[in-house]
């Protein structure tokens, strides 16, 4: 599991660490293990200049200490120092007589000479403008530092991107973010660096330990990794019938979707329950068996259900399916609720995991708040997006992304999950589908709503993963990976 913790808390941590330590060793121990990693990026590229960017802050001292370590290895290192506020006295004399460069970059900048020039030439730039205190958003200062670095130089970020929110609420933008090819950060992850709205700015992510010890503190953010998924996943015993396992009811699909319907079932198959069975329209339950011989069609006892993969409400012919997914949703049973049947969902006391991307959270939250609300405002702020629903419903929330958020209720205190284990390429129709179909068998098989969530998540990325091998994919694909890719989860 990775774990990240609230800015608040790191810097309680970072002063029960200080109080016992010789002054000025935490941050020592920092400049040591970033400029590590600078060192060997530099020595990946053949690089031999490096440039800090330092602001005011201990981030900037960090990235002045550790620019004077390679200066004394035989690099050529220079420093850019902020206008804005002093720069860390010891850090700043430390480099002098390491022979760091020091340029003042509050003057204007002249790209042949100067701050400027500097910044254009480096291979790597330590970017050290601000830290976990700073506020979204880059000053104009910062700006124009940015602006110099080439598009081929390694930018490497202390402790956060400069400009992102290091709470990772606020989603950020080129224009007013560094977007870093790596983030060295110290002692545990913050939530900037795991939640959609800042995570790729990180870039890669490279945590040094510095004797931190957070074992008194609550993470805000988890992730599961694919070590986690043995111990979590419902396994079946000598014991266990298809009753034992779970059976999972599919309302899913149309006549001008029927193929949701299919991958639905599919990505419940390919998962383990017990028994599917699917209600839906005449033809498109034909496809269904097609696909899937073992599907049982007649009505019976359902542990939990998919709801609403491929059917859209608006429809007059969907009216019967309608009806079928709002009986499930005023039952007791678990409930994976999914594309149009999200326009029918209201708060449950059951289980219920919604499953909406961007812009049908936008418009789920438009129905529940009597406000309007768009995709763009979602994605500019995913996670206060998913809690509101989450709580307006009292509903786990999978915001599927590139980064998916899964997101319970205020109300549980318990950790975000997100999860980015998946290829760009699963951004392709049918692949949520095939997410509902496994997040509803988890929940027949007994897990709690946001384990089920959470996992399904990871194993459908990775199942991704594996039908990619690195290019295009199809949802079916994804689907027909599911039962490898456990198994090898299964044995690790």
């Amino acid at each position: 599991m990775i774990r990240a913790y609230a800015v608040a808390d790191v810097r309680a941590v970072e002063d029960a660490a200080m109080a016992q330590l010789p002054e000025g060793e935490l941050m020592s121990r920092a400049a040591r293990g970033l400029a590590k990693v600078v060192r060997s990026r530099l020595r990946e590229r053949d690089g031999t200049r490096v440039v800090a960017l330092v602001g005011g802050g201990n981030n900037g001292a960090d990235a002045l200490y550790a620019v004077a370590r390679l200066a004394r290895g035989g690099f050529a290192a220079a420093a850019v120092l902020t206008g804005a506020g002093p720069v860390h006295s010891g850090a700043r004399a430390d480099a002098e007589q390491s022979g760091v460069v020091l340029l003042d970059g509050s003057i204007p900048g002249d790209p042949a000479v100067g701050w400027a020039a500097a910044i254009a030439q480096a291979d790597v730039v330590v970017e050290g403008i601000t830290g976990i205190g700073g506020r979204p958003g880059l000053r104009e200062e910062a700006r124009r530092w940015v602006s110099q670095i080439r598009p081929d130089t390694l930018v490497v970020a202390v402790d956060l991107p400069s400009g992102a929110d290091p709470a990772g609420l606020v989603g950020v933008t080129d224009a007013d973010a560094v977007m870093a090819d790596e983030t060295v950060t110290f002692g545990e992850r913050k939530p900037v660096h795991l939640l959609p709205g800042t995570e790729r700015a990180c870039g890669r992510l490279t945590v040094v330990d510095i004797g931190l010890d957070f074992g008194g503190c609550l993470p805000v953010v988890e992730r599961l990794t694919p070590e986690d998924v043995r111990s979590r996943w419902p396994v079946p015993g000598p014991g266990d019938h298809k009753y034992t396992r779970g059976v999972l009811g599919v309302v899913a699909g149309s006549s001008a979707y029927p193929g949701a319907a299919v991958l639905s079932v599919l990505g419940a198959l390919g998962t383990g329950p017990g028994m599917v069975r699917y209600y839906g329209p005449d033809d498109v339950r034909s496809l269904v068996l097609a696909s899937a011989p073992e599907v049982v069609t007649v009505p019976g006892r359902v542990q939990a259900w998919v709801l609403g993969s491929g059917v859209d409400p608006a429809d007059p012919a969907a009216a019967q399916t309608c009806e079928l997914i709002t009986r499930a949703l005023a039952g007791d049973e678990p409930a994976v609720v999914d594309a149009g049947a999200l326009a029918l969902v209201g708060p449950r006391a059951a289980p219920t995991v919604l499953t909406p991307h961007a812009g049908e959270l936008a418009e789920l939250l438009t129905r529940v708040t009597g406000r309007e609300i768009g995709r763009p405002e979602v994605e500019a702020a995913p996670l206060p997006a998913a809690r509101e629903a989450a709580d307006r419903v009292g509903a786990v929330v999978v915001l599927k992304g590139a980064t998916t958020l899964v997101v319970a209720p205020t109300a549980w205190t318990v950790p975000v999950r997100s999860q980015a284990d998946a290829p760009a390429w699963l951004a392709t129709a049918g692949a949520g589908d095939v997410l509902a179909g496994v997040i509803g068998t988890l929940l027949a098989a007994g897990l709690p709503a946001l384990e089920a969530a959470s996992l399904s998540v990871l194993v459908h990325g990775l199942a991704a993963t594996r039908a990619s091998s690195g290019g295009p994919l199809r949802a079916l694909g994804v689907a027909q990976q599911l039962p490898a890719t456990i198994a090898d989860l299964l044995r690790r």
